[in-house]
């Protein structure tokens, strides 16, 4: 079956590499993961031939890449815990940093993104209270394979991740798709390097969720570990 017919989930979640393509063409492979490719592309107006050879041309999954989707659930919430709320945390108090002190400092350029700072805040405390109701609630039901239980808690967690997707959104425009003047500072220059990580690192962790940890399918297939 060609790949166009396929969904942008199914494709992040089977081919190595094909979020960091998707995030190249600003393509939404987690909120909007049951998206086809085919509705996608043209949704966006991209050129299909160009985005599949990309996708085509990805290397086969080598030792180095896991793939999640036979994990169990205590592997892969391990995984998630460790490797995206961790790591957010730490990121959005960097971002925060950083912003604060390029709007205090370039105010009077008009590429400054003003509003950002508050903007990461807001993000910060949407993202903190979400990923408590996971480690809180969430995840020890699904550690206990409490699948059918966790629905209520799984739909929250889904339209959360919208919200999720569209703050991230909201980043682009605040910084105009993270275009920098020719004479970014420093602090200017890691500030949108961080915020492109944490994007990609964000969608990443979103699709997980969404595509693998809560799929009905998987609960029927995968004990709970």
């Amino acid at each position: 079956m060609s790949l166009l017919n396929h969904s942008l989930g199914t494709l992040a979640r089977e081919i190595p590499g094909a979020t960091r393509v998707f995030h190249h063409y600003r393509l939404d492979y987690c909120c909007g993961g049951n998206a086809l490719l085919s509705e996608a592309l043209a949704e966006r107006g991209l050129d299909t031939a160009e985005v599949i050879a990309r996708l085509e041309a990805l290397p086969a999954r080598n030792g180095n890449d896991t793939d999640w989707s036979g994990a169990g659930n205590a592997d892969l919430i391990d995984h998630i815990l460790a490797r995206y709320h961790e790591v957010h945390r730490q990121q959005l108090t960097e971002l925060i940093g950083l912003a604060r002190r390029v709007e205090a400092v370039h105010a009077d350029n008009p590429l400054c993104p003003e509003g950002l700072t508050v903007h990461l805040e807001e993000m910060r405390q949407e993202l903190e209270s979400h990923m408590q109701k996971e480690e809180q609630i969430l995840f020890p039901m699904l550690r206990r394979g409490l699948f059918a239980p966790a629905q209520g808690p799984i739909s929250v967690m889904r339209l959360e991740h919208d919200d999720h997707g569209q703050a991230l959104a909201r980043l682009l425009e605040l910084t105009n798709h993270l275009a920098l003047p020719a004479d970014a500072c420093a602090s200017w220059q890691a500030l949108y390097t961080g915020i492109e990580e944490l994007q990609l690192d964000l969608m990443q962790h979103i699709h997980l969720e969404n595509n693998l940890l809560f799929s009905p399918s998987r609960h029927q297939e995968v004990q709970h570990g």
